[in-house]
């Protein structure tokens, strides 16, 4: 057999096996996408339907008929006051997201860049706050804001939570790539600190910043035990509390459920669709390899 039999024999096995890797890689993703979506489609398609269509032993891709009235249906329910615990869960997650960005890039900052005695001790008693589970400092935490009187407040559901030590530590390692050379030019400008921080580290990394944001906003509005516990009066219930009031031990109204979680859903997906590419910048920029 010739030599150019064999390697011709060689490159069409080669192609082969690349054809059969590319399809078994395209049929994951595709099994991937529909289990990942899979949930969307049930909650769009039972937020639109009747109770007896969504409990009913026929099924269909969707209702036969719209019901465009499940909508007011959720608004117009007292009890819940969804339309309260929207404003609510916005309010909270953007003053806590302004909060935690502030608080944890100073601290970050001044762990990677200030040069003081202590600041490797610090450094590894905030990762020490990460090994700490949520539920040891829940009731020392609930304490201390009734002491204070922030019981069904807003101070009360986001001043405890502000502050973040994995966000710190992201920051910190974010800041350790940081070029030099950009700060050295402010400090000779005559800045300080503080004045290289917000005038060239901050201006120079939005894009971080917007990635560790989009973080911070969905872990905001997807908390649940906290604001129960601080807001008890329905006035300060945010949207995950508002949502547990539609399901009781006595009647769970399944279309008003579907259809309070799918508006929950949608400031988030709008926030991840427009700000998808910040976030998967923001973890390569971390120095953090897997």
């Amino acid at each position: 057999m010739s030599t150019a039999t064999v390697v011709g024999r060689r490159r069409r096995s080669a192609t082969a096996g690349g054809v059969a890797a590319s399809v078994a890689r395209y049929a994951a993703l595709a099994i991937a996408t529909v289990l990942f979506l899979l949930p969307f489609y049930l909650m769009l398609r039972n937020a639109f339907a009747t109770d007896p269509e969504i409990t009913g032993a026929e099924w269909t891709i969707f209702p036969s008929t719209l019901q465009w009235g499940n909508i007011a249906e959720v608004f117009e329910d007292s009890s819940a006051n969804f339309g309260r615990a929207l404003f609510n869960s916005a309010f909270v997650a953007i003053a806590q997201t302004a909060g935690t960005i502030l608080l944890s890039s100073m601290a970050g900052y001044a762990l990677a860049r200030i040069p003081f005695r202590f600041a490797t001790p610090i450094f590894y008693a905030v990762l020490l706050t990460l090994m700490v589970p949520p539920a040891v400092t829940f009731v020392p935490s609930f304490i201390i804001v009734s002491r204070l009187g922030w019981v069904n407040s807003y101070q009360g559901i986001i001043v405890p939570v502000l502050f973040s030590g994995f966000t710190a530590f992201l920051f910190r390692q974010y800041f350790l790539n940081f070029p030099k050379e950009l700060e050295e030019a402010g400090r000779i400008d005559g800045l300080g600190y503080f004045g290289v921080y917000w005038r060239i580290v901050v201006p120079n990394s939005l894009a971080f910043f917007a990635a560790i944001s989009v973080i911070t906003v969905i872990a905001s509005w997807n908390q649940f035990l906290w604001p129960l516990v601080v807001g008890q009066d329905s006035s300060m219930w945010t949207v995950q509390v508002s949502l547990s009031t539609l399901m009781t031990a006595q009647t769970i109204n399944l279309h008003q459920v579907f259809m309070a979680a799918l508006i929950s859903i949608v400031p988030l997906v709008l926030v991840f669709v427009f700000l998808q590419r910040y976030l998967v910048q923001g973890v390569a920029e971390t120095g953090i390899k897997g």
